[in-house]
């Protein structure tokens, strides 16, 4: 995921500081089933996944593990990771590791396969569209960011650009996924250059005003 500075053009007054965080937690949820929805309908267009599903493909091949559960076997792995990087996890970092794969498994069965190309490519595009959406949603909820957008932020810290980071970690998973097995195709060169700008057109529209305090739980 591309990293886009969180910048909401609607007003916001929540009624309460327990409202407020129903309100993004409602959102962050939500935002996360249509990420899964997306990334769903992108492996079943079979025209190439996005980079970090070349590499869960992949991994499912080799292990016989459903895309789902390597999606979120990775993320909890990912979350790891982000000890030695000095990294902080919130509600939404877990949920995130959590939902979007639960979501794949449970949707993708459900998604037609199809030998049409115009089909496939309506896949295609309404999945990049998707995850541009879920992305400004769960990512607008502030709520703490994802396992793998962590990891890249985590890698910024130690001196690397965030461009950088995010150049250097997507090709990893990129050449390595498709070394295991994982589909590479013009819907990987779609998804790579459509999912930027898209998400720099939802988030602000549907991102919340940063929190001015910690949320807690409410009792």
């Amino acid at each position: 995921m591309p990293h886009v500075d969180v910048t909401s053009t609607r007003p916001y007054t929540p009624s309460s500081p327990a409202a407020d965080w129903a309100i993004r937690l409602a959102r962050c949820v939500a935002g996360l089933a249509m990420f899964g929805l997306g990334i769903s309908l992108l492996i079943e267009a079979h025209l190439g996944a996005a980079p970090w599903d070349v590499f869960h493909q992949g991994l499912a091949e080799l292990t016989g593990i459903s895309v789902g559960n390597v999606i979120v076997g990775v993320g909890v792995l990912l979350l790891v990771l982000w000890i030695p990087l000095r990294q902080r996890p919130g509600v939404g970092t877990l949920l995130n590791a959590l939902e979007i794969g639960i979501t794949v498994d449970l949707i993708m069965p459900l998604i037609p396969d199809t030998d049409v190309v115009a089909l496939r490519a309506l896949e295609l595009v309404a999945g990049i569209v998707v995850v541009a959406i879920g992305s400004g949603l769960y990512i607008g909820s502030g709520l703490g960011a994802g396992p793998r957008d962590g990891l890249m932020i985590g890698l910024g810290r130690l001196g690397l650009s965030v461009r950088a980071a995010r150049t250097l970690i997507e090709v990893t998973v990129l050449i390595a996924g498709r070394a295991l097995g994982g589909t590479i195709g013009i819907g990987t060169v779609a998804f790579t250059l459509g999912i930027g700008p898209l998400v720099h057109v939802f988030l602000p529209r549907l991102a919340l005003p940063p929190r001015r305090a910690p949320v807690t739980v409410p009792a």
